[in-house]
């Protein structure tokens, strides 16, 4: 099969999606198979996602544009694909013979109270005409399934489950490491921490709230690390935070590379994840396979991603919230504990097994 990957988005932004891509095209690059691949960039991207014997092409359509289906459809018809894996779930009209395409999450359906008017109606339209034209769905958590086929009709037999992984440099750090981190950071030697895009559904005020709690009745507390990119509605929620007046006790933390959070991680009391809604939640992941116990809200995929590891709370729970990060901070032998269970916990998660999953789902068609 001559197999199309749509990595446009690489280009684009960076983020959970992005790491997808890049992992996925590394992986199946990597497989001892007969099948012919070529990966399709941005044309203002610089460098192709992987270097190897798969082939790379630029393509001009840019993603989310009006006419994408239509203009992505025109450039892809010369290469004459067997199959087109759009990543960033909006599949083109034509262009290949079949389209797997994948769906992480359905969170805009599920809080389109947290999206712009623009952005509802963009998503809405296209998600119906995206599973509706695809052979395919590939998804990253049960949770999402389920969502998937309850939400849009879909059939079960039509959408593939595989759970995502922690790339290999997440492992607990170095002592020596970890503290250049916190030096250059400005942190403390002890804090709690959020990674990820600020956005409602992240439900990061809830956090901020929560913390306040704490810190109410027990002064002494680490402070809060929230480390990531502004996402929707990002200035209403700063503001709320900013009501609180924990200028010294919230800690904001901008655009942090990828090659220096397993070093944030390893130097957290805790993760702390207390969303509405994530469609598989890499930050958990992320923290246990550095050592760090997760505190994670109980929606969604986040039980699928922890298990038995650290604690699940209700996100509207803030004492509950609060209580979990006074027992992290104040009680070192159960964290110790959670840290050891989140480190073997970690290892069962492989890219390797989401490439083989993908390039299963990529063989039902040959």
């Amino acid at each position: 099969m001559h197999i199309g990957i749509d990595a446009r988005l690489t280009y684009y932004r960076r983020g959970g999606i992005s790491l997808y891509i890049e992992r996925l095209t590394a992986g199946l690059e990597s497989l001892e198979t007969t099948h012919r691949f070529t990966i399709f960039h941005s044309r203002k991207a610089h460098h192709p996602v992987v270097r190897g014997r798969v082939g790379h092409t630029q393509l001009w359509t840019p993603c989310h544009h009006r006419v994408e289906r239509i203009a992505l459809s025109a450039e892809l018809l010369p290469h004459r694909l067997d199959l087109f894996h759009s990543t960033d779930f909006i599949p083109p009209l034509r262009g290949a013979s079949r389209h797997v395409i994948s769906v992480y999450d359905l969170a805009f359906l599920h809080y389109p109270q947290f999206l712009t008017g623009e952005s509802r109606r963009y998503y809405a339209d296209q998600i119906v005409y995206a599973v509706g034209h695809a052979d395919h769905i590939l998804t990253i958590s049960e949770a999402s399934k389920r969502d998937i086929v309850s939400m849009l009709g879909v059939s079960p037999n039509k959408v593939t489950v595989h759970l995502l992984a922690a790339d290999e440099s997440f492992k607990p750090p170095d002592p020596g490491a970890a503290a250049v981190v916190r030096n250059a950071l400005e942190l403390p030697e002890t804090y709690y921490l959020f990674v990820g895009t600020f956005e409602p559904r992240k439900n990061i005020l809830g956090l901020a709230r929560a913390y306040k709690r704490l810190i109410d009745a027990q002064p002494s507390a680490p402070p809060l690390v929230l480390a990531g990119t502004a996402g929707w509605n990002f200035e209403e929620t700063q503001r709320a935070i900013d009501a609180l007046h924990l200028p010294d006790r919230i800690l904001w933390r901008y655009g942090i590379p990828q090659e220096v959070l397993p070093a944030l991680y390893g130097g957290a009391v805790a993760l702390l994840m207390p969303s509405f809604y994530e469609g598989f939640g890499l930050p958990a992941l992320e923290a246990m396979a550095c050592g760090t116990m997760p505190i994670v809200s109980d929606r969604s995929a986040l039980p699928e991603v922890v298990g038995d590891v650290g604690v699940m709370v209700s996100p509207e729970d803030e004492p509950g919230i609060a209580e979990a990060m006074r027992r992290a901070w104040q009680d070192p032998a159960w964290r110790a504990e959670q840290e050891r269970q989140g480190l073997e916990r970690a290892r069962i998660f492989t890219w390797e097994q989401v490439t083989r999953t993908a390039l299963s789902v990529y063989e039902l068609f040959a």
